[in-house]
């Protein structure tokens, strides 16, 4: 195991985690909430370094990823555990308890993603950010091959490690789940959580400068774009939409924002998201964002990449199969204008 980072011994001998907002107290022989950060003889060990639940080579549109490297496939791993409890988890057999891991090493791990001939390295599935040392250590190796870090997240974490993993990672897919507190407290467990996200999101994705660029304070900025999962009943309604997305737009506009139908699953029983739901959700976002596509429906719609100022159609996609049709050295082939998608460099 690894000595973890971002602990403080207490008074009555237990270990402070300082990682993320959920700020575990962990006795002696315990563990914390993610299941991989152990208290081991008065040291917090990593306990999960290396420890690999997933390994899988997925369409980046999958993560989901709309705008960065479109159309490419990309290794993608995860390790075993979460920092929350959410109720209406869609992977909860590998992060809401102890599952079956093998060890793949940071070298090997680059090793595998080179000979399947991928771009880069998904950390997904489960919580990345628990797996932080791994991803810190994996993810510079990655860079030093060539390779790209991609994160699918919750997005809660403290400020001081989010700064110091940013510059391994290239881009993000975080989960916003609501703007209100209450709903993270009552469906995820956990208090904090919305104030962290936000600031992963304003942190990763403040506009005015390219992807990989550092920015005044100090902040490597990554490619960003957000998904919400609209469950019926609990962050579906007009109010919840416009408050996210107003978020969003204050962030960005250019952000891609992934709506996703809900189906029960896990703890969760609430009725599967209606189709008419998620048509206003999706225009109350066009309102404000200059792309947003909606998922999990089953069938088309708005799945196409269009030119914000033209409507022209710049990707066409139906599943997980890409096409790009109308962009002309990276713009829009009819009017011209940026098509605000990071294009692969190989």
């Amino acid at each position: 195991m690894v000595e973890a980072k971002y602990w403080k011994t207490l008074d009555d001998g237990r270990i402070a985690c300082e990682l993320c907002p959920q700020a575990c107290r962990i006795p002696e022989g315990g563990a914390g909430i993610c299941q991989g950060r152990v208290n081991e003889g008065g040291t917090l060990y990593a306990a999960n370094y290396g420890r690999c639940v997933s390994v899988a080579m997925d369409p980046i549109e999958k993560k989901p990823l709309y705008h960065y490297c479109p159309g490419m496939p990309v290794l993608s791993v995860a390790c075993n555990g979460c920092n929350l409890r959410c109720d209406f988890c869609q992977n909860w057999q590998i992060s809401q308890g102890p599952a079956r891991t093998s060890e793949l090493p940071p070298d090997d791990l680059v090793r595998l993603a080179v000979e399947n001939d991928s771009f880069g390295i998904a950390y997904t599935y489960t919580e990345p950010m628990v797996w932080f040392e791994y991803l810190l250590d994996a993810g510079a190796r990655a860079h030093a091959a060539g390779l790209k870090n991609i994160l699918v997240t919750n997005g809660i974490i403290n400020e001081e490690p989010l700064r110091e993993l940013l510059p391994v990672v290239d881009a993000m897919n975080v989960d916003l789940k609501s703007m209100r507190d209450e709903f993270y407290q009552r469906n995820c467990h956990v208090r904090g959580g919305l104030e962290a996200v936000k600031r992963t999101i304003a942190t990763a994705g403040a506009p005015g400068e390219a992807p990989g660029d550092v920015m005044s304070d100090g902040v490597r900025r990554v490619h960003l774009e957000v998904t919400n999962l609209l469950i019926t009943g609990e962050n579906d309604s007009e109010e919840d939409v416009r408050e996210l997305v107003a978020f969003i737009a204050g962030v960005d506009p250019a952000i891609p924002l992934h709506l996703s139908r809900y189906f029960p699953t896990y703890k969760m029983t609430n009725p599967p998201t209606s189709e008419s739901s998620l048509r206003r959700a999706y225009e109350i976002a066009r309102e404000k964002l200059h792309y947003v596509y909606v998922g999990n429906i089953g069938r088309e719609f708005a799945a196409d990449t269009v030119c914000p100022d033209c409507g022209h159609t710049l990707i066409k996609r139906s599943g997980y199969a890409t096409k790009v049709t109308g962009v002309k050295d990276g713009s829009c082939a009819n009017c011209g204008r940026t098509t605000d998608v990071d294009w692969p460099d190989r």
